[in-house]
């Protein structure tokens, strides 16, 4: 479970929520619970095909019952090729987040070590890899966890709830979608888990919930403390944004939080 939330909640959801703001504006909320009913339908749809198959081994596994061999190795290509994609993709942008605290380095060199890191980690062990994007998910984790409280007319401002009308809604769900990506990661494992008929199931329909409000709950509050056209004319993540607005004041919950404990 804590490896498909690690997978999703990354650099397509604290970058591409400041897009997909500016092209559909406050009713982009409505775009995230639209990608999060095509999630539920495809998760959904994916766990049944797990508890069906008598011996599953990866993406591969599934598919090969219905499409044959070739189809299945084609399939396992194309998505080694998206994740390759999808690397460089998230390096750049967690890049961009770093410069803002370090303006004067060159994007290059945080590519560079997020690499080096990402390579070592998945070489190393599995379970390091999947304690990373477990830890990766707590600290999204604790930044949704902040609590706001300001006004909702901003929401309805500006060009009110759809600027752009149904045009920014459909083709917000672009980058939408692609901000739900990695949830899929359940799949990957299956040939590594203990029990998978049992546990697969149970982790997909656990996972549906905290993405949707890990998604939907931060674009609300998003929202209500910043005109959306503000998002979007940015070009930093509206969640590095957040931090720098109430940055004291989360130091001192995360202090208060972990020392309670």
């Amino acid at each position: 479970m804590m490896l498909a939330l690690g997978g999703a909640i990354g650099a397509g959801l604290f970058k591409g929520s400041g897009e997909a703001i500016g092209i559909a504006g406050p009713s982009v909320i409505l775009a995230f619970l639209l990608g999060g009913l095509v999630l539920f339908i495809v998760m959904n749809g994916l766990g049944r095909l797990v508890l069906d198959s008598d011996n599953v081994q990866g993406l591969s596994g599934i598919i090969k019952p219905f499409l044959g061999e070739r189809t299945a190795d084609f399939i396992d290509w194309l998505y080694w090729s998206l994740w390759m994609v999808n690397i460089i993709a998230e390096a750049v942008a967690a890049a961009s987040f770093m410069q803002l605290w370090f303006p004067h380095v060159p994007s290059w060199v945080f590519v560079l070590i997020l690499a080096l890191l990402t390579t070592l980690i998945n070489l190393y062990s599995v379970r390091l890899f999947a304690e990373t994007e477990y830890c990766a998910y707590l600290v999204g984790r604790e930044i949704f966890d902040i609590g706001f409280v300001d006004t909702i007319s901003r929401m309805n401002s500006h060009g009110g709830f759809t600027p752009h009308g149904l045009n920014g809604l459909v083709n917000s769900l672009l980058v939408v979608i692609y901000s739900y990506g990695g949830s899929e990661l359940i799949a990957i494992t299956v040939s590594e888990t203990e029990n998978p008929k049992t546990a697969i199931p149970k982790a997909i329909k656990g996972v549906m919930g905290r993405i949707i409000s890990f998604y939907i709950v931060p674009m609300v509050l998003l929202l209500i403390i910043y005109r959306w056209d503000t998002l979007a004319s940015t070009t930093a993540s509206p969640f590095v944004m957040l931090y720098f607005l109430r940055s004291t004041q989360v130091s001192t919950l995360l202090l208060e939080r972990y020392t309670s404990e």
